[in-house]
C-alpha cells in the first residue's frame, strides 16, 4: 500500500555553488550578477533547481558546467539553508556545495550570467543568505586545505614554491616565513621537483613543482598525516 504524502507541504529545492578560483597571488570568488527579479542586478552565487530526475549533486554538477564549462573539478557539499523567508518569492530549501578551480584552466564562461571574478576580501555584498554560505565555505575551505592537500586544485599542474605559498597564504589569511614553509613542504615528500624553471620572477628563475598524488597515497598508508 503506498502512502499517500498529498496532505503534507511541498517545497523546493535548489544548489548554491560557490566557487573558489586562484590566479597566483589571492583567493577569488566566481559570482553572477542576477538577470531577475526579485534583486536584478544584484550580484549572487551560482544556483538552480535540482531536477525530478537529479541528486543535489547532479545538479551540483550541472550548474557548474553550465556556467564554467569544466567537468570534473573538486565540488563538496557544505550545508542547506532552510530559514523560511530566506527567498522572498516561494518556500526555498538550499544546498550549497564549493568548488575549486584554478583560473588558468580553459574556462568558457557562459556569457549569459554576466559572471565575474572577484578578489575574495573585495568581493560585494550577495543576496538573500549568500554572504552566510560564502562565509560557510571559506571556514570549510580553510579546515580542509590544512588537514588534506586539496589547496593543489587551485593551482596548475606545475608551479614555484612561491606560487604555493602564496595559496596558502591566501587560503589562511596569513603570512608564512618562507624558509619554515619550503622546509615544511619539502619535509611531506609528496612533491616532485621538476627540471623546468619559471623564469618570470627572476633571471635565475624558480624550479617548478608538480604534486604527486601516488606519493601522497602511498605515504597515507604508511601513517603520513598531512597537517599545515
Amino acid at each position: 500500500m503506498e502512502q499517500d504524502y498529498s496532505q503534507y507541504p511541498r517545497h523546493l529545492v535548489a544548489v548554491d555553488c560557490i566557487i573558489f578560483g586562484f590566479d597566483g597571488e589571492d583567493l577569488k570568488i566566481l559570482l553572477v550578477k542576477r538577470n531577475f527579479e526579485p534583486q536584478l542586478g544584484e550580484w549572487s552565487l551560482m544556483g538552480g533547481f535540482v531536477g525530478n530526475e537529479e541528486t543535489a549533486d547532479d545538479a551540483a554538477q550541472r550548474v557548474l558546467h553550465t556556467l564554467t564549462g569544466l567537468e570534473n573539478i573538486y565540488l563538496e557539499q557544505l550545508n542547506s539553508y532552510t530559514e523560511v523567508q530566506r527567498e522572498p518569492t516561494a518556500r526555498i530549501i538550499s544546498i550549497s556545495y564549493y568548488a575549486l578551480i584554478h583560473i588558468e584552466k580553459d574556462l568558457h564562461i557562459n556569457e549569459n550570467y554576466n559572471a565575474q571574478w572577484f578578489e575574495l576580501q573585495n568581493a560585494p555584498n550577495l543576496i538573500f543568505d549568500h554572504n552566510e554560505m560564502v562565509k560557510d565555505a571559506v571556514l570549510r575551505l580553510r579546515r580542509r586545505a590544512s588537514t588534506r592537500p586539496i589547496g593543489f586544485e587551485l593551482l596548475p599542474e606545475k608551479f614555484t614554491m612561491k606560487d604555493l605559498q602564496n595559496l596558502y597564504e591566501a587560503i589562511f589569511s596569513e603570512t608564512f616565513d618562507k624558509r619554515n614553509f619550503t622546509s615544511k613542504i619539502n619535509g611531506m615528500d609528496i612533491l616532485v621537483k621538476t627540471d623546468e624553471k619559471d623564469m618570470t620572477s627572476s633571471k635565475k628563475g624558480s624550479f617548478l613543482y608538480r604534486f604527486d598524488e601516488k606519493k601522497y597515497n602511498k605515504n597515507i598508508s604508511q601513517g603520513f598525516m598531512f597537517k599545515m
